[in-house]
């Protein structure tokens, strides 16, 4: 049997570049969809293509059987003719969904909004899909990473909040598995950590991965809001994000055993995730 010829968008961040590395470690053929110059290992093809520009695509897709689609932007402007050329190209589309879509999702909630929007166009597109809705990524914690190589604390709200945070790598498996087999046509599988985990206890494991301990140093709401507009974040991802989190202080996110039902290995903990980003911290 032919191996499918797989498309990675994203391909330059922690989630697509471990779509493009498990790929590659398989043997499979893969090209990392880049907007910009980028190494890759011997035997990925860097393609250039932007999904905000779909006629920049073309070259992209040409001969792609399957694409792994992670949506960069924060409304679906643009998301139909995208998928519309991948559907002119390919056969299979694997797409980067979000565990807030479904039966949890917050009315007004920006980013839940606009995947909803993303796997209802897929769906209806004619592709073989499958939406992949991980809870939140461990990756995003190494916004913290200046502040603990700078001063070994985290200022940040709700010390409290427990989330089942998922390692890229898991994410990377479980997608792999949709874009080469058929075990997940049609899924929207959510893939967790494997417990729930509070910001402040996620700061004391990295300070253990990295040998020095790190303090959480609680702030108010208020000072979170003005701290995320100061450092350029848009307004709908501010006006999103912190509600959001409050909301899972009495209603957290789910934790299930996905990760290892499709793939056949449990997902990583937290703990683990801080030894394999050790380096980024120190």
């Amino acid at each position: 049997m032919t191996q499918p010829r797989i498309l990675v968008s994203g391909a330059t961040g922690h989630v697509g570049g471990a779509v493009v590395t498990r790929l590659h470690a398989a043997g499979m053929p893969v090209r990392a969809l880049v907007r910009r110059p980028a190494d890759f290992p011997e035997g990925v093809r860097a393609v250039r293509g932007d999904l905000g520009d779909p006629a920049s695509l073309d070259m992209a897709l040409d001969g792609v059987d399957a694409v792994f689609l992670m949506w960069p932007f924060l409304s679906a402007d643009g998301a139909a003719e995208v998928i519309d050329a991948i559907g002119k190209r390919a056969r299979r589309v694997v797409y980067l969904s979000s565990a807030g879509v479904g039966g949890t999702e917050r009315p007004g909630e920006a980013i839940t909004m606009f995947h909803a929007e993303l796997e209802r166009l897929i769906e209806a597109s004619g592709l073989e899909w499958t939406a992949l809705r991980p809870t939140g990524f461990a990756s995003n914690t190494l916004g913290w990473a200046e502040e603990i190589r700078t001063t070994a604390a985290v200022r940040a709200p709700l010390a409290g909040l427990a989330r089942p945070l998922i390692h890229e790598a898991d994410i990377a498996a479980v997608a792999v598995e949709a874009l080469t087999t058929g075990t997940l046509l049609g899924a929207r599988p959510l893939i967790t950590g494997v417990e729930l985990v509070t910001q402040e206890r996620q700061v004391a494991l990295i300070g253990e991965a990295i040998g020095r301990p790190v303090r959480f140093e609680e702030i108010a709401l208020e000072e979170a809001v003005e701290r995320m507009k100061a450092a350029g974040y848009p307004a709908e991802l501010v006006e999103a994000v912190l509600p959001a989190q409050v909301g899972m202080l009495t209603d957290p996110e789910p934790v299930n055993d996905e990760v290892e039902r499709i793939t056949g290995t449990p997902a990583r903990s937290f703990r683990e995730w801080a030894v394999d980003h050790a380096a980024d911290f120190r």
